[in-house]
């Protein structure tokens, strides 16, 4: 209808003015005379107002009889109060601290292995044996002089207590035996580094050096151990997240490959901002009792950055935005029992997102009625109808 006003207008102006008060008009203006000139102006503006005032009757008139007008079709909700947990989503590498690659401290010839591949062992087990090159014999010789010296400085040490001998006899004896049991405790130390041992509980993953072959002290790779009871996802968080993203937080974990999600939390939440990137280092831990969640998988995270127990969340769709770059939305005004009603543009504050939902922080109330399908093809004031009632 307003499209047409301006049209009806002009129409009826020239209607009522006549074909010749173009001319008229013109005529005016070639006279140069600025009176005149005014004086037909507001003839013309005060006929222009006769004009709308008429028709604003009659429109007035036409809304009340005209049964068959179209009125705009709308759904709405009600919005309420509700919890509203914002996700930090990122991605991150599956790891554990009990996986370890396991090197000699003995050079030698790898004479036996105790252990196949997949077996589980215990901490302190014996996995393997080098070749100690002799050393058992250099420890039996080493004993057999720290016996011989523990009985020369007994004797002298009973001798000194009895006054009998001199000083020097004493100490030399007991500094000779001194010696002898380092030179023992020496070479069972050695001995024991020809004995590969496990470091925790773990099964074996790889056997990488076969029996037989010469290994290096930190050369030589013998076998991979891994224990996959405590797992644990390790990612790198923007510093903008420093005082959100803390230990404790949950932390909703899946893992693609497996089709698995996890709930955890957060154990970890470094100190340190990396220069390079500004991120710090974030642990989550991960159960694993079936043992299918392996080292270096690929997780997606989603960190419970942000929680509010009483929201109002709309949908991002519904939103509008006017030039001045100011956010709304239109809710329903004065509802009546046909369901007809006002809608009306109220200009909202929002916060947080979350999937196709928004957090709304100011300009609505608990219990507004939004219009939500529709709302983007109303205009402020216009009268529509509800029709999800």
């Amino acid at each position: 209808m307003k499209i047409i006003y301006p049209l009806l207008i002009v129409t009826l102006f020239l209607t009522s003015c006549g074909g010749d008060k173009k001319q008229s008009v013109e005529n005016v203006i070639a006279t140069e005379n600025l009176e005149k000139i005014r004086l037909k102006r507001s003839e013309i503006v005060a006929k222009q107002q006769e004009i709308a005032g008429q028709l604003k009757q009659l429109d007035h008139k036409i809304s009340i009889l005209d049964t068959t007008k179209k009125i705009p079709l709308i759904t709405t909700f009600t919005a309420k109060h509700e919890i509203f947990n914002h996700y930090l989503e990122l991605q991150g590498n599956v790891s554990t601290k009990n996986v370890l690659v396991i090197f000699p401290e003995f050079s030698g010839v790898l004479s036996k292995v105790y252990v196949t591949q997949g077996q589980k062992v215990f901490k302190g087990q014996l996995l393997a044996k080098i070749d100690d090159g002799g050393l058992s014999q250099q420890l039996a010789q080493a004993e057999i002089q720290a016996n011989l010296a523990k009985t020369t400085y007994d004797r002298q040490e009973r001798l000194w207590n009895q006054k009998i001998g001199s000083e020097i006899q004493y100490l030399q004896a007991k500094s000779n035996y001194e010696a002898q049991s380092q030179v023992v405790n020496q070479i069972k130390q050695q001995i024991a580094k020809t004995s590969v041992r496990a470091p925790f509980n773990g099964t074996i993953d790889d056997i990488i050096t076969e029996q037989g072959s010469v290994v290096q002290p930190g050369q030589s790779q013998l076998m991979r151990i891994v224990n996959l009871d405590n797992m644990y996802i390790e990612t790198d968080v923007p510093e903008r997240y420093v005082s959100s993203v803390t230990e404790n937080k949950n932390v909703i974990v899946e893992i693609p490959v497996l089709g698995k999600t996890i709930d955890a939390k957060v154990r970890q939440a470094g100190n340190f901002i990396n220069p390079a990137n500004r991120t710090f280092k974030v642990e989550i831990a991960v159960p694993n009792k079936d043992k299918n969640i392996k080292p270096n998988l690929t997780a997606k995270l989603k960190i419970n950055d942000y929680s509010n127990e009483n929201a109002l969340l709309i949908p991002q769709s519904i939103i509008s935005e006017n030039a001045e770059g100011d956010q709304y939305i239109y809710v329903i005004k004065n509802k009546n029992a046909n369901n007809e009603g006002i809608a009306e543009r109220i200009i909202i504050k929002t916060g947080k997102t979350q999937g196709d939902v928004i957090e709304v922080l100011g300009g609505i109330e608990n219990g507004s009625e939004i219009i939500q399908e529709g709302a983007r093809s109303v205009k402020d004031g216009q009268t529509v109808k509800v029709i999800n009632q």
